[in-house]
């Protein structure tokens, strides 16, 4: 039983590839006039994106002041502070955690 030629040949991937190349080039600039909807929550997360992008990571005043405190012998750390802050942290990541049964 001979099968050869009784399919018909649809081309390589080099040609879908190639084909898919041309196309896009055929159509320049295709992309710049598309319109994009986004959600009403991705428009917030890009306010608040472009707000943040502006505010330094680190305040330079601030850490100056630590900096200087410390120097002098100004600075005191609360320990009671410092553990309740850590408990609360603990706490918070014990409640994000899925319950196991």
């Amino acid at each position: 039983m001979k099968i050869e030629g009784s399919y018909k040949s649809v081309g390589n991937a080099g040609d879908v590839k190639a084909r898919g190349t041309r196309e896009s080039a055929a159509k320049p600039g295709a992309e710049a006039g598309s319109k994009v909807d986004v959600s009403p929550l991705a428009s917030r997360l890009q306010q608040m994106e472009a707000t943040l992008s502006g505010v330094p990571e680190v305040d330079a005043a601030k850490v100056g002041e630590l900096k200087q405190a410390i120097s002098d012998g100004r600075f005191r750390v609360n320990p009671e502070k410092v553990a309740d802050g850590l408990i609360e942290s603990v706490r918070q990541m014990l409640q994000a955690q899925p319950r196991q049964a």
